[in-house]
C-alpha cells in the first residue's frame, strides 16, 4: 500500500459512506461522519493519496442496455509453475469480458466471472483462450440463471469489530 496510514473510526466511516455513494457531496459526507467540511475533505484526499480509495464510478444496470450473460468458470492449468500462472494471468487481465479472476485453493486453480452478450459469445472467448496455448487443462462453466444478491459494497466497519 502506497503511503499506508493508520485509520481511525472517522476514516472508516468516511470509507463506508463513499463506498455506498461515491457522489455524496463533501458537505453531506462531513455531516454524516461528524466533521466540518474542510477537515473531511482533507481526510478524503489523504485516503485517496494513501491508496485506500482506488476510484469512483457509476454502477450501471447493464441488462437495461442489452442482453447480458454472466458465466462462472472454474479453470485448471496443466502445470503449476510460477511462469504458468503468470502467463495465464497476464493474458486474462486483457480480456474485457473477465470481471473477476481469483486464484483459489481446492480442486481447481482459478474462479473466473465472465460477462458476455450470450452463451455463444462466452464459448468463442473460451475457444480463443484454448487456442492461445496458455496451459489450460480443463474448465467448467456455470451459466448464471439469477442473481438474487449482488452487493456493491461491504460494511467495512465489520472488519474492525471483534466478535466474541
Amino acid at each position: 500500500m502506497n503511503g499506508a496510514i493508520k485509520l481511525d473510526r472517522i476514516d472508516i466511516r468516511i470509507l463506508g459512506h463513499l463506498q455506498r455513494n461515491g457522489r455524496i457531496s463533501n458537505v453531506d459526507l462531513a455531516d454524516a461522519v461528524g466533521l466540518s467540511p474542510s477537515p473531511c475533505l482533507t481526510r478524503v484526499k489523504r485516503l485517496e493519496k494513501a491508496g485506500y480509495i482506488s476510484g469512483y464510478g457509476a454502477q450501471l444496470q447493464l441488462d437495461k442496455l442489452s442482453s447480458v450473460q454472466l458465466v462462472l468458470t472454474q479453470l485448471t492449468l496443466a502445470n503449476h509453475r510460477a511462469e504458468d500462472f503468470s502467463r495465464f494471468e497476464s493474458y486474462i487481465r486483457k480480456l474485457d469480458e473477465v470481471q473477476e479472476c481469483h486464484l483459489v485453493s481446492g480442486g481447481f486453480d482459478y474462479q473466473l466471472t465472465f460477462l458476455t452478450r450470450n452463451v455463444v459469445h462466452y464459448q468463442s472467448i473460451m475457444e480463443d483462450l484454448l487456442d492461445q496455448r496458455l496451459g489450460i487443462d480443463k474448465y467448467f462453466s456455470y451459466i448464471v440463471i439469477k442473481s438474487p444478491v449482488i452487493k456493491k459494497y461491504y460494511p467495512i466497519e465489520n472488519l474492525f469489530i471483534e466478535k466474541s
